[in-house]
């Protein structure tokens, strides 16, 4: 009778984990990214047992961290773009500037802040570009 029981109760808990799981697919599909991830913790959390929901859990979340990452780069991609650009411009024009002498602390000063941005951004690019490709590799291990 205990070995009945305790079979229901895990078909149970693998069902509701399945629940769960099919939620986070959903939330995932909506674009509720941070909304899907909840739902995967929670999973995570109450179905310790539910080895292979868990194991497609993981995946999920690791496609989410992927699609995340990627939507972010092209985000940050745009903006660098713009910003290199700008300090292109703002380089040529206080190099102009200055052989005329003419540049401005003010001119100078917008370089810099505009250099720092660039640098920046490009750091965000390289860190985003670097966590796509770990996420990949993590991918392929399972």
């Amino acid at each position: 009778m205990a070995i009945v029981l305790l079979s229901a109760c895990r078909d149970n808990q693998q069902k509701e984990a399945n629940e769960m799981l099919a939620k986070a697919h959903q939330l995932f599909d909506e674009q509720r990214y941070d909304r899907a991830l909840i739902v995967i913790d929670s999973l995570r959390k109450v179905y310790p047992s539910a080895i292979e929901t868990r194991k497609q859990a993981l995946r999920l979340q690791q496609s989410i961290e992927l699609k995340r990452s990627q939507e972010e780069l092209s985000r940050v991609d745009s903006m660098l773009q713009a910003v290199k650009h700008d300090y292109e411009y703002q380089k040529q024009k206080v190099e102009k500037d200055k052989q005329e002498l003419r540049a401005t602390p003010e001119e100078l000063t917008m370089l810099t802040k505009t250099r720092v941005r660039r640098d920046s951004l490009q750091t965000s690019f390289d860190v985003l570009c670097a966590k796509i490709r770990y996420i990949h590799k993590k991918q392929k291990e399972l």
